[in-house]
């Protein structure tokens, strides 16, 4: 399938899977796709922040994604950012090389000015080549760099091969609704939006115009069915089936254990085999694990009772 301004729909964003001696656990990778490819997703985004991309090597991080490329048959997109071009190119380019359809490119966190930002995404869009298509995350509260809507319409303008925003800004609904202003005054050329955060604000992003999700969460199932509802103009149902995932929803999207939480319930969903992490790392305590076991029973308790009889 074929990646555009017209995308639509889930690409989860995957997490490395790790041996408990921080070796990647290239099984459990597998299982992993075929997993996301069971949950309906519509395609897959690796080596994000997520995937733990900093403490891969080159090598590694190439090697995965000739795994996941030949592995499944869904749209892949690669996060190549990095401190310098020349990292950034080589693995955005041999990326495409072996399959991937495109890459993501997220702004270093020095960049403070406007025009820095518009200046930085056209330079690493012509580091990359300009025939790469990327997709632009904006991610203010990790990356510490807020761009405006004026700032995103710029950069889209700029450069051609920018086909898709991760929309991950927070509140960020109003931009959204910017956005998409911007494309029906014609000032902005279509562009996909995909949100993240987690899914944590998913119900309202696609009613204010998203087209779906780009991020973690460990239930893309729920993602893939939301979105799916949303686009039907099933409001309450795609409120109903969000809010019931809202408490766990809510304990997984905690800065700087987020992802152990994942890993952690991605594991006992059998998608992965360890939840461990590569140092430095966080992992869950006792109380932890014994709290978010109390969470996905609550959650398979409101899950069963919407389900039709």
């Amino acid at each position: 399938m074929a990646i555009g301004p017209d995308t639509k729909g889930v690409y989860t964003i995957a997490p490395t899977p790790f041996e408990a001696d921080g070796k990647i656990d290239w099984e459990s990778l597998d299982s992993m796709v075929d997993f996301y490819e069971r949950c309906g997703v519509d395609g897959m985004t690796i080596l994000g922040i997520m995937g733990e991309a900093p403490k891969l090597d080159a090598g590694e991080s190439l090697e995965i994604v000739k795994r996941i490329v030949a592995r499944t048959r869904l749209p892949v997109i690669v996060g190549v950012s990095a401190p310098g071009f020349a990292a950034m190119r080589s693995l955005a380019r041999a990326s495409i090389e072996v399959g991937a359809q495109g890459v993501m490119i997220a702004p270093p966190p020095a960049l403070r000015t406007d025009d820095q930002i518009v200046t930085y995404f056209r330079n690493a869009s012509e580091a990359v080549g300009e025939d790469v298509p990327f997709v632009l995350q904006d991610y203010p509260l990790t990356l510490s760099v807020v761009m405006t809507p004026v700032v995103i319409r710029r950069i889209v303008t700029d450069n051609p091969a920018c086909f898709m925003l991760k929309h991950e800004d927070w509140p960020g609904l109003e931009k959204i609704s910017a956005l998409r202003g911007f494309q029906k005054d014609g000032s902005l050329r279509p562009l996909s939006i995909l949100t993240g955060n987690g899914g944590l604000f998913l119900d309202f992003e696609m009613e204010r115009g998203a087209d779906g999700a780009m991020t973690g969460y460990s239930f893309p199932d729920m993602l893939v069915d939301v979105v799916k509802l949303s686009v039907a103009g099933e409001r309450d149902k795609a409120h109903d089936l969000f809010d019931a995932h809202l408490p766990y929803l809510r304990y997984e999207q905690q800065p700087g254990v987020g992802l152990a939480v994942r890993k952690y319930v991605m594991m006992k969903r059998g998608a992965i085999a360890s939840d461990a992490q590569r140092k430095p790392g966080s992992a869950l305590s006792a109380a932890a694990r014994q709290e978010v076991d109390y969470l996905l029973m609550r959650l398979e308790s409101r899950v069963r009772k919407q389900a039709p009889r």
